[in-house]
C-alpha cells in the first residue's frame, strides 16, 4: 500500500479550515501538521468514518465538549446534549470524508460516521503513524487524524 501524498493529505486540512468557516464565519488556525505516535491524545468528542476501496483507514475528528456546543449554538441548535454533540462531530466527520471522495475518487467508500465520546477515543483508532492536524477555533484546541493508505 502506498502512503498519502502532500496534495492528498492538504485536501483534509483545507476541507477543516473551510468546514468551520462556513459554518461559523470564523476560520481556525492549524496549529501543526505531523506524524502522530500511538500515544496520541485526542478530546471527548470523536466522530469516525471509515475509508474502503481506492483507500483504506479512517480520518477522525476530536474535539472538547466545549468547542462542540459553542458551534452547535452558531447554528442556533439549543439541544446541547451529549448525544447531539456527537451527532455534530459524527457529522463534521462525514462532511470531511464526502470532501476527500471528491478529490480521491468515486471509488473510495466511506462508512457512516462511528461516534465515541471518551479521552480514548482516538487512541483506539489510530495504527503506528497517522497524519495529525491540530488546530485552533477561537481558543479550543481541536485534531483531525487522517490514518490511510492508498490501495494502488
Amino acid at each position: 500500500m502506498a502512503t498519502l501524498n502532500e496534495t492528498d493529505l492538504k485536501l483534509f486540512v483545507d476541507s477543516i479550515r473551510t468546514y468551520l468557516k462556513v459554518t461559523t464565519r470564523q476560520e481556525p488556525q492549524i496549529t501543526s501538521a505531523f506524524l502522530g505516535t500511538e500515544d496520541l491524545e485526542g478530546f471527548e468528542f470523536n466522530g469516525i468514518v471509515t475509508f474502503s476501496g481506492s483507500h483504506n483507514g479512517h480520518v477522525v475528528v476530536s474535539m472538547p465538549a466545549r468547542l462542540v456546543r459553542e458551534i452547535l449554538l452558531l447554528q442556533h441548535e439549543t439541544d446541547l446534549r451529549d448525544s447531539n454533540l456527537l451527532d455534530a462531530v459524527g457529522e463534521i466527520a462525514n462532511t470531511l470524508a464526502g470532501n476527500a471522495r471528491k478529490s480521491l475518487g468515486s471509488e473510495l467508500d466511506i462508512s457512516v460516521p462511528v461516534k465515541v465520546q471518551g479521552l480514548n477515543g482516538i487512541k483506539a483508532r489510530v495504527r503506528k503513524h497517522p497524519y495529525v492536524i491540530t488546530l485552533r477555533w477561537n481558543h479550543y484546541e481541536a485534531m483531525v487524524c487522517v490514518d490511510m493508505d492508498r490501495r494502488h
